[in-house]
């Protein structure tokens, strides 16, 4: 008896407390992604159908080939991981900038919720709604092209790691971000141009020295092409080159993260 009231009372410990909490925010994430899915998948996939239409299907046609690729076979990795980008980023900065907004993040914050659940939440959250926006993306490719993956490790590697770095690059600019404008700075004037100047329509062969030197100083350049090695088995890069700069975007960013966190660094003001 005495074994059975102890183990009925005995204290969940900090670890399970803390797997409670993640998984608390990212359902919280997921539902707020399907719930207004109006405006965060279909979007997306209504824009990658009209890139695969204009530049895949009337501009590839008369381009013909990419390094020795079809057009619309070349752009296909670099659409797909665009969209990764583009929707992890805005997913996040959105969603905990309205946590900032609304007053709730102070909340989350005199919890006992270490720093590193809160970070991980929205990041799964945002890195979720990227793969669903790439799997989309992938699916409507198939409508144009046929679409092989002769390393599938590398695909998948690749998209998480894109997908994680630019989510945590997304929290930060929702922590600095003081109103709604300030998150649509970044994905206007950085982000978007750094992804159509990162290969996604063009191979880098192409360009003349001084712009090919520029182009090896974009990170989404050695996103795009690791990706583009997963499904095509081609690439403007040592594939070890953009896995080291991945991982280190990614453990610097966290850091980051984690420390405007601990500070509460646009967050306690």
């Amino acid at each position: 008896m005495n074994q059975v009231s102890t183990s009925a009372t005995r204290e969940p410990t900090d670890m399970q407390r803390n797997l409670v909490a993640l998984g608390t925010i990212v359902r919280r994430e997921v539902n707020r992604i399907l719930r207004i899915w109006g405006q965060t998948l279909v979007p997306p996939a209504i824009t990658m159908t009209l890139y695969f239409l204009i530049f895949g299907g009337l501009i590839g046609s008369r381009v013909g080939e990419m390094d020795g690729i079809r057009y619309m076979d070349f752009i296909v990795p670099g659409l797909v991981m665009m969209s990764v980008i583009q929707n992890s980023y805005g997913n996040i900065s959105s969603s905990f900038f309205g946590a900032k907004f609304g007053r709730h993040v102070e909340e989350l914050l005199v919890s006992p919720m270490p720093n590193w659940v809160i970070l991980t939440g929205y990041v799964a959250g945002a890195v979720l709604r990227g793969l669903m926006v790439g799997v989309i993306v992938l699916l409507i490719s198939m409508l144009f092209t046929k679409v092989r993956l002769p390393h599938p490790l590398v695909t998948l590697t690749t998209v998480l790691l894109g997908a994680t770095i630019f989510s945590l690059a997304g929290f930060v600019n929702a922590v600095y971000a003081k109103k709604f404008d300030d998150i649509a700075i970044v994905p206007t004037f950085i982000l978007t141009p750094l992804t159509y100047l990162g290969g996604v329509f063009y191979s880098v062969k192409l360009l003349p020295p001084w712009a090919e030197a520029m182009t090896h100083a974009n990170p989404i350049f050695y996103m795009v092409n690791a990706f583009r090695y997963g499904l095509l088995g081609v690439s403007d890069v040592p594939l070890w080159v953009a896995y080291a700069l991945m991982i280190g975007f990614v453990v610097l960013l966290a850091s980051l993260g984690l420390w405007l966190l601990k500070r509460g660094v646009g967050l306690r003001s």
